[in-house]
């Protein structure tokens, strides 16, 4: 029996979301205002393909994109648990579920070698053409109403337990780490003996705060704040002895 963390990606693995970071590729390191007002509401990832396009545009190559990305800061101590987690995989599997893409979320875990930790990534699949351009796709489609409408990340922690089930591997335990609006839904799904780690001070956190105190349903999982890795770390290093 082994132990499933589930990271989401921006402001939790790295200290920064990595869709805006890539702005810092531009010449001007920003967008026309044209730009940012098309964006709609969930329907961040067709913005995004539209962010990539004009990235293209303004003849940014590919590779001094990847050097950009590389250069994203990570969440204090998540480089220690990725090594941890990486170190220890007869116990833990872990996979990314994020509303990034797969091109970026490559690019960062490799420059600092922590891509050994993870198991699989799901996330927004990118692509880059002949002429040196990045697309991006929605991951896939669902029917829940409470998430993007590229991505409903229960849904994937929901699907990947299945496939691993038939496959002979069951979890004692899934850790689910986070800190935005769209890790609510996935964290709803999680049983006791299961723990929600919300990152303190930013959405999930809040918003878990104010179910609690509006007396609405909670998670039925064990909920952890956490501010630096280090403390997801001493959790995970306490399951395993």
């Amino acid at each position: 029996m082994k132990t499933l963390v589930a990271f989401d990606f921006d402001h939790t693995i790295v200290d920064e979301n990595s869709d805006t970071w890539v702005i810092r590729s531009t010449p001007d390191q920003r967008l026309p205002d044209w730009l940012k007002q098309s964006y709609q509401k969930g329907r961040w990832t067709e913005y995004m393909g539209r962010v990539l396009t004009y990235i293209g545009d303004q003849s940014v190559q590919p590779d001094h994109m990847r050097a950009v990305m590389e250069s994203i800061p990570y969440t204090e101590g998540m480089i220690e648990l990725l090594t941890f987690i990486s170190d220890n995989k007869k116990d833990i599997d872990c996979i990314i579920v994020s509303d990034a893409n797969t091109i970026f979320i490559d690019w960062i875990l490799h420059a600092s070698g922590v891509q050994s930790a993870i198991d699989d990534v799901f996330s927004n699949p990118a692509s880059i053409d002949a002429r040196g351009y990045m697309s991006v796709r929605c991951f896939h489609a669902h029917d829940c109403q409470q998430c993007p409408v590229n991505l409903c990340k229960r849904k994937v922690l929901s699907d990947f337990k299945e496939s691993q089930a038939k496959a002979g591997v069951h979890y004692e335990r899934i850790c689910y780490v986070g800190d935005g609006g769209n890790d609510f839904c996935p964290i709803n799904d999680l049983n006791e003996g299961d723990i929600a780690m919300p990152r303190k001070g930013y959405t999930l956190e809040k918003l878990l705060c104010k179910r609690r105190s509006e007396g609405s349903a909670t998670p039925r999982a064990k909920i952890m704040p956490w501010e630096s890795g280090n403390e997801i770390l001493q959790e995970l290093r306490a399951f395993i002895q």
